[in-house]
């Protein structure tokens, strides 16, 4: 009971931060006066509230570690820890050029009505009722949502990886005391790699979860 309590109050919280996001980057939106300005203060609009709600998503390992809920962990733990890098180290440390950047637009907007759904989803689930239209929201958002983001995200990435090689940002180089190196660029080439045998294989899974909840089938919700 107290486990359903605690799952029932954070995904709400998430529900209404994320839905906050949303207010936010729409605000401004209607204040821009161009769409110069609309780009240059998206990314100082959205920030806090932004770095609040996606930071709190950590506490989602640790659900999944110790079986609060049935997400696999390493899923899991994959998919918070690249949004964790795209916010603190890309987002965050790039500077007005990643800032300003029209992906941030399209990353935090992906990620905004994305996790309004998932999060209301989820709290109505823990209350056994969830109306059918957000069951389809769900389920067929993604095929709009996904793409846009990962395009987000790379571009950002993409925009990432001269700064980091000119700086060196968060590089550990030779020669050193625990002689060890890390190259923050590499491991951003690598990230971007990794979207190719990852991406399609998450966008088809849940293509076949939609043929199966939506497409026809059994429309009663299974929780997550």
């Amino acid at each position: 009971m107290l486990a359903k309590s605690y799952l029932l109050i954070y995904n709400g919280f998430q529900a209404l931060g994320w839905t906050f996001i949303l207010y936010r980057g729409l605000l401004h939106f209607a204040s821009s006066p161009s769409t110069k300005d609309f780009y240059e203060g998206f990314y100082t609009a959205v920030e806090y509230p932004l770095k609040i709600a996606q930071t709190l998503a950590v506490l989602e390992i640790l659900h999944a570690l110790i079986g609060l809920v049935r997400s696999g962990f390493m899923l899991t733990f994959f998919q918070v820890f690249s949004r964790e890098t795209l916010l603190w180290l890309v987002a965050s440390a790039g500077g007005p050029k990643i800032q300003t950047h029209y992906g941030i637009v399209a990353m935090v907007l992906a990620w905004t009505i994305t996790e309004i759904i998932r999060y209301s989803y989820y709290f109505c689930n823990s209350l056994k009722w969830v109306p059918f239209v957000l069951t389809w929201c769900r389920y067929t958002f993604f095929i709009v949502l996904y793409p846009l983001g990962v395009l987000g995200e790379l571009l950002l990435i993409g925009n990432m990886m001269p700064i980091a090689q000119e700086t060196g940002m968060f590089s550990y180089r030779l020669p050193n005391k625990w002689n060890i190196s890390f190259d923050f660029h590499v491991f951003l080439c690598c990230a971007t790699l990794l979207y190719l045998p990852i991406f399609p294989q998450l966008y088809l899974h849940m293509l076949r979860q939609r043929r199966k909840i939506v497409g026809g089938g059994d429309r009663r919700v299974k929780g997550d």
